[in-house]
C-alpha cells in the first residue's frame, strides 16, 4: 500500500521543480484522492498544466494563494490530509537586499501553515529544508533555521489531539533543478561564453537527484512520528569535477566565493550529534523537546534499528565518505540531456 492511498495531498510551492516531480509521482501512482498545487503565480500554474498531460489529470487541482495569507491557507487546507511545504524565497543575494520579504515568507509563512494545519485537522506535514539552515551564514539560511525550529516545535502545539504531526526533510541543492549550477552554466554556454565561472576550486557540494528527493520525502511520510529532521545519505561532488564532466573543452575561470556562500555544505553539525541517530540510508535528528516516552526504541523506523552517531560527528560535503567521480557525473549529465541542451 502507498502512503498516498485515498489521501488528499497539498504541495505549497507546487509549481517548482520538486513540487512538479512529487505531483507527477503521486498522480502516476493514481491511488490518491486529490493533489492540490498551492502557489501564488497563475502563469506558472497555467504553464505547468500545459507542460505534461499528467498535470491535467482529473485528480489535480490548482489553488492560487500565498502562504503569507493565513485565511487563504485555511480555505486551501479544508479536507487535506497530507502537506508538503516546498514554498520559500531562496535566492541568497536577494535575501540580503530584501530581508523583510524573506522573513515574511519563510518564517511567518511557516507559522501560518502550522496554525492552519492544526485548525483544519491535517494528519501529516513535511517541510523541506536546506543545508544552509545549519550554522547559517546568510539571511536565507537563518530564515530556514527559524522555519525548521517552528515545524519541530509545532508538534507541541497540537496538545491532546493526535494530529497533525510535523517533520522536516533537509538536503542540499537538487542536481539540475531550476536555479542550480548545471542550468546556470548551461545558459552561459548558450550565450557563447568562453570559460566556465567557478567561485572556488575547493568547493564541494552534496548531490541528490530530483527523483531521489521525491522518493525520500515519500518514505519520510511513512517513518515520521513528529519533530524529526530527516537527512538522506547522499554522495558529494567537487565543483571542478562537475565542470569537467559538463564541458571538458572549456577553460575554468575562478571568480571568488560570493558573499553568504559556503565552501562546503553542512547538513548535521557537531552540536546536533547528541540528538542524531543513523540508519542504513539516512540520518534522523531527534527533537530536543522532552517527551514522556522515547519516539525511537524497540520498534524500528526504517526496517532496521537506528544507532547513535559517534560523539563529534558532522555530516559535511567535504568530509563525506561517498563521492561521485567525473565519469559518474558525465553519465548523469548525458542521461538528463544537458549536453544536447547546452553544447
Amino acid at each position: 500500500m502507498s502512503i498516498f492511498d485515498d489521501q488528499t495531498i497539498l504541495i505549497t510551492g507546487g509549481t517548482g521543480s520538486f513540487g512538479r516531480a512529487l505531483a507527477k509521482h503521486i498522480l502516476t501512482e493514481n491511488t490518491c484522492r486529490k493533489v492540490i498545487i498551492f502557489s501564488r503565480d497563475e502563469w506558472k500554474q497555467w504553464e505547468m498544466r500545459r507542460s505534461d498531460p499528467i498535470f491535467d489529470h482529473p485528480k489535480i487541482r490548482y489553488f492560487l494563494g500565498d502562504i503569507r495569507d493565513a485565511s487563504r491557507l485555511m480555505r486551501a487546507f479544508h479536507e487535506v490530509t497530507l502537506i508538503v511545504h516546498a514554498a520559500a524565497l531562496k535566492q541568497v543575494p536577494a535575501a540580503e537586499y530584501n530581508p523583510s520579504e524573506f522573513i515574511k515568507t519563510n518564517i511567518y509563512g511557516a507559522m501560518n501553515i502550522i496554525d492552519a494545519a492544526i485548525n483544519c485537522g491535517v494528519r501529516k506535514v513535511i517541510a523541506l529544508s536546506t543545508d544552509k539552515a545549519v550554522n547559517p551564514v546568510n539571511l536565507y539560511g537563518a530564515t530556514k533555521l527559524c522555519s525548521d525550529k517552528l515545524f519541530v516545535s509545532g508538534n507541541a502545539y497540537v496538545g491532546a489531539r493526535k494530529y497533525p504531526t510535523f517533520s522536516v526533510v533537509r538536503y542540499g541543492n537538487v542536481a539540475g533543478s531550476r536555479g542550480s549550477i548545471l542550468p546556470f552554466w548551461g545558459k552561459l554556454l548558450e550565450q557563447g561564453i568562453k570559460a566556465l565561472p567557478i567561485t572556488d576550486e575547493r568547493m564541494t557540494r552534496f548531490w541528490i537527484t530530483l527523483e531521489q528527493a521525491v522518493q525520500f520525502v515519500c518514505h519520510c511520510f511513512e517513518w515520521m512520528k513528529g519533530g524529526e529532521i530527516f537527512i538522506p545519505k547522499i554522495p558529494s561532488v567537487r565543483i571542478t569535477d562537475l565542470a569537467e564532466a559538463l564541458a571538458p573543452q572549456f577553460p575554468k575561470e575562478f571568480c571568488g566565493i560570493r558573499p553568504g556562500e559556503k565552501l562546503n555544505e553542512l547538513m548535521i553539525s557537531a552540536d546536533d550529534t547528541r540528538h542524531t541517530i543513523e540508519f542504513q540510508d539516512h540520518y534522523v535528528i531527534l527533537p530536543e523537546l522532552a517527551r514522556d516516552e522515547p519516539i525511537y526504541g524497540e520498534t524500528p523506523v526504517c526496517r532496521i534499528e537506528g544507532k547513535p552517531v559517534p560523539a563529534g560527528f558532522v555530516y559535511a560535503s567535504h568530509t563525506n565518505t561517498e563521492w561521485l567521480n567525473v565519469e559518474e557525473l558525465r553519465h548523469f549529465i548525458q542521461q538528463h540531456n544537458f549536453h544536447e541542451r547546452v553544447l
